[in-house]
C-alpha cells in the first residue's frame, strides 16, 4: 500500500489513528489549558538586531547627584562636629555648665508648657492635676540629683519652703538632704596645688608612704555634701583637724548655676504671676557665698566670739577653731570634733558607761584620747595607711561594753540649748546661722554631765540689722499678748498686708489674732473625682492668691525672713524630732522680749520701759507653758506625740483653709 503523505499540522499519533484506523480521536477527560490550545503562527518576517535610534528614545532623563541628600549630611556632620567639640570644651574647661545651663532650660521650658497646658480641673493630656505634678515633680527630682553640685544647694534651699509647694514636691524635696557622692582623690590634690601651689603633703605636712616624722591623712573623705567634702587628717604636732575642701567643679559651675536659677525664677514668677522674684538676687548672693570657705572661717569666728561673751551660752555651746595656716577660699582646716549627732537619740540618751566626772572625747576639760589610752604612733598610723581607708582612732570606750551605753544626757537640756542659741541669733546679735539641720549638730557630754553643743558648717548666715532686728523681736512679743495693732504695724512697715498669716508661718503654728475661727471643710472622701479636682484646682489657686495679698509690696520685704524663716523651721523640726521636749515658743519669745531691754544700741529710757514690760511678759507665757504641759500629758498617756506634732495637725487644717495640701512627712524636720 503507498504510503498516504502526513498533514502538514498535528501529531503523528493523532494522524494515525485518523486515517488508517479510522478511529475517532480520544477525547481527554481533563481540559487542556487556554495556553495548550492556542495557536501561534509565525509570520516569517525577519529583522537584523540593530540598536534603536536616538530619536526613538525620547527626551534623556538627567542622572541622579544626590545633591540634597549630601547638602543636609554636610550639615548633619558639621553640626555633630560642633556640638562634640563645644562638648569637650564645656566638660574640660567649665565642668560642664554649658550643658547643664542647656538642660535646666530645656526642662524648665517643658515645665512651664505643662502646666500652662494641663494646669486645670480637667487636664487634657493628663489623668489629674495630681498626676501633672508627679511627672514634674520627677523631672525636676532628676535635673537637680544629675546636675548635681549648687543645684543640690539650691534644692535644699528650696526644701524647707516647700510647704506652699503640692504634696508630690514635698515628698520630691523631703529627699534632697542625701549625702552626695565624693570625688577622687585626684580632684582634691589638684584643688589644694591650685590654691597653695604646693601638693597636699607639703601644705598640711602629712606623708602617705609611712614618714614617721609627718603626719598623716586619709583619702577617703569622712563625709561629703553637694559643695564639698571633709577628710580627717592628724598634723605633725598631734593635732586632729577636718579638711573641708571644694569640689573642683563647683568654681566653674556656681556662675552659670546661679544665673540660671536667676533666668528661670524670673521667667516663672513673670509667667505664673507669682511674687518672689525680688528675693532671687538675695538668695543667690548667700548661696555665692557659701562657696567662700574664707567667709565661712569669718563666720564662725564671728559666732565663737558671740557665744564666750554670753554668760548664758558660754559654757554650752561650743564652735571649731580655724587654723587659717592651712585654709584658703576653696579649703578650710579646723579642728576636729568627736560627738554625737543630733538624730542619734539613743545614743544621746543611754546611760553613761564612762569614768566618773569625765566627759566624752574632746568636750569641755576633756581630751580626745583618755590618759590610759595609748595613741598610736605615727609610724603605726602611717602603715594603717597603706592598708587601709580609715586610719582615724575610733573612739567608743565612753559607750562601755559592747557599745550600749550613751551620753546619758536629757533631752530636754539638749534642746533648751538649742533654742537659747538660735534665739540669741535673732534677737540679740543679729548674726543668724540659718542652716542648723541635725548634720550641723553635735552633741557631746561635759564632765558635769551637762550637754555641749556643737556648732558646725558656718558658711550660711544672715546678718540682721539692728532695726529690723528690734522690730522682729518687737513683732515676736505681739504674737504672744495678740497684740493685733503692733501686728499689723509691723507687718505693714514689711509690705505685709496679711499680718495673721504672716503670724502663722513664723509661728510655726495657726494664730488668729486670739479669736477662734469656724471654717466648713468639706469631707473630700465624699466628693466624685469631678468634685475633687475641682476642689483641688480651686485650693492650689488660692494658695497663689494668697502669697500675692500677703506681699502686697514685695519691694518692701526683708529679704532676711526668707532665711529666718529657715531657722525656725529645722529649728521646729529638730524638737519635734526628738518628741517635743522643750516649748519652743515660750523660749523664743522669752529672748525677744528680753532682747528689747538688754540691746546696747536702745536708748536707755527705752531699755528700762521694756524691762518692766518683760517682767509682765513671764506672766503672760504661762497660757503657753498650761498648753505645753497638757500636750506633754496626752504625750506621756500615749494619746499624742507633744506640742509639736498638735501645732501640726492645726498647721495641716489651717493651711487646707488656704489652699495648701500638707504631706505627712513636711513637718519631721
Amino acid at each position: 500500500m503507498p504510503l498516504r503523505p502526513l498533514p502538514a499540522s498535528g501529531s503523528a499519533h493523532s494522524l494515525y489513528r485518523r486515517h488508517y484506523l479510522q478511529l475517532p480521536p480520544r477525547q481527554s477527560t481533563f481540559p487542556q489549558p487556554r495556553r495548550l490550545q492556542r495557536r501561534f503562527i509565525h509570520p516569517n518576517e525577519f529583522k537584523p538586531l540593530v540598536p534603536p535610534s536616538p530619536s526613538s528614545l525620547g527626551k534623556a532623563a538627567p542622572a541622579k547627584t544626590y545633591t540634597r541628600t549630601r547638602k543636609w549630611l554636610r550639615r548633619l556632620f558639621y553640626i555633630s562636629l560642633t556640638t562634640g567639640i563645644i562638648c569637650v570644651i564645656d566638660r574640660t574647661f567649665y565642668a560642664s555648665s554649658l550643658t547643664r545651663t542647656a538642660r535646666t532650660f530645656g526642662l524648665g521650658l517643658v515645665v512651664a508648657l505643662d502646666y500652662k497646658i494641663n494646669f486645670r480641673p480637667d487636664p487634657p493630656f493628663a489623668s489629674s492635676i495630681a498626676a501633672v505634678h508627679q511627672r514634674n515633680a520627677e523631672r525636676l527630682s532628676d535635673l537637680l540629683r544629675h546636675n548635681g553640685g549648687l543645684y543640690l544647694k539650691i534644692g535644699q534651699a528650696i526644701a524647707m519652703q516647700s510647704a506652699i509647694l503640692p504634696p508630690e514636691f514635698q515628698k520630691m524635696f523631703s529627699r534632697m538632704f542625701d549625702d552626695a557622692p565624693q570625688n577622687d582623690w585626684k580632684d582634691v590634690e589638684r584643688v589644694v596645688r591650685e590654691d597653695f601651689g604646693k601638693s597636699v603633703e607639703d601644705v598640711f605636712g602629712v606623708s602617705f608612704t609611712g614618714d614617721p616624722t609627718k603626719g598623716v591623712m586619709e583619702r577617703r573623705a569622712r563625709a561629703s555634701a553637694s559643695v564639698a567634702q571633709v577628710h580627717w587628717a592628724r598634723l605633725a604636732d598631734g593635732r586632729e583637724v577636718a579638711i573641708k575642701i571644694q569640689k573642683r567643679e563647683i568654681a566653674a559651675q556656681v556662675q552659670w548655676d546661679l544665673w540660671a536659677f536667676k533666668i528661670v525664677s524670673w521667667i516663672y514668677s513673670r509667667w505664673f504671676d507669682i511674687p518672689f522674684y525680688n528675693l532671687v538676687p538675695f538668695v543667690t548672693e548667700r548661696l555665692f557665698l557659701e562657696t567662700d570657705f574664707e567667709n565661712e572661717a569669718r563666720n564662725a569666728e564671728q559666732m565663737a566670739e558671740f557665744v564666750a561673751n554670753e554668760p548664758r551660752l558660754r559654757n554650752r555651746v561650743y564652735i571649731p577653731k580655724v587654723y587659717h595656716e592651712f585654709s584658703s577660699k576653696r579649703v578650710m582646716t579646723a579642728e576636729w570634733i568627736e560627738g554625737v549627732r543630733l538624730w542619734d537619740k539613743e545614743a544621746i540618751t543611754r546611760p553613761w558607761r564612762g569614768g566618773w566626772r569625765e566627759g566624752s572625747p574632746g568636750s569641755h576639760g576633756t581630751p580626745l584620747d583618755p590618759p590610759d589610752k595609748q595613741i598610736p604612733s605615727r609610724e603605726e598610723l602611717a602603715k594603717r595607711s597603706v592598708a587601709s581607708l580609715k586610719i582615724k582612732p575610733e573612739r567608743t570606750h565612753w559607750k562601755g561594753w559592747k557599745e550600749r551605753g550613751g551620753l546619758g544626757l536629757s533631752l530636754k537640756e539638749v534642746m533648751t540649748t538649742m533654742v537659747d542659741l538660735f534665739s540669741a541669733q535673732m534677737f540679740l546679735w543679729g548674726w543668724v546661722h540659718c542652716d542648723p539641720h541635725p548634720g550641723n549638730i553635735f552633741v557631746r557630754r561635759q564632765p558635769n554631765g551637762k550637754p555641749e553643743l556643737v556648732l558646725i558648717d558656718h558658711g550660711l548666715y544672715i546678718q540682721m540689722s539692728p532695726s529690723f532686728r528690734h522690730e522682729y523681736a518687737r513683732f515676736w512679743k505681739a504674737l504672744m499678748t495678740f497684740d493685733n495693732k503692733t501686728l499689723k504695724e509691723v507687718a505693714g512697715n514689711w509690705g505685709i498686708s496679711n499680718p495673721d498669716i504672716f503670724a502663722t508661718a513664723t509661728l510655726m503654728r495657726p494664730y488668729r489674732g486670739g479669736k477662734k475661727s469656724e471654717s466648713s471643710r468639706k469631707n473630700i472622701e465624699e466628693l466624685t473625682k469631678q468634685e475633687r479636682q475641682q476642689l483641688l484646682y480651686e485650693r492650689q489657686q488660692a494658695i497663689r492668691k494668697t502669697i500675692r495679698e500677703m506681699l502686697s509690696d514685695e519691694t518692701k520685704w526683708p529679704h532676711e525672713l526668707v532665711f529666718i524663716g529657715r531657722n525656725l523651721r529645722i529649728v521646729q523640726g529638730n524638737n519635734q524630732f526628738l518628741g517635743s521636749p522643750v516649748n519652743r515658743v515660750k523660749i523664743t519669745a522669752t529672748w525677744a522680749s528680753r532682747a528689747l531691754a538688754e540691746s546696747p544700741d536702745i536708748p536707755l529710757s527705752e531699755r528700762i520701759r521694756n524691762y518692766g514690760g518683760h517682767i509682765v511678759f513671764h506672766f503672760v507665757l504661762f497660757t503657753s507653758d498650761l498648753v505645753f504641759y497638757i500636750s506633754k500629758i496626752r504625750q506621756l498617756l500615749g494619746w499624742g506625740g507633744g506640742m509639736e506634732d498638735d501645732i501640726e495637725k492645726q498647721m495641716k487644717l489651717m493651711a487646707r483653709d488656704m489652699g495648701v495640701e500638707v504631706d505627712d512627712s513636711l513637718f519631721e524636720g
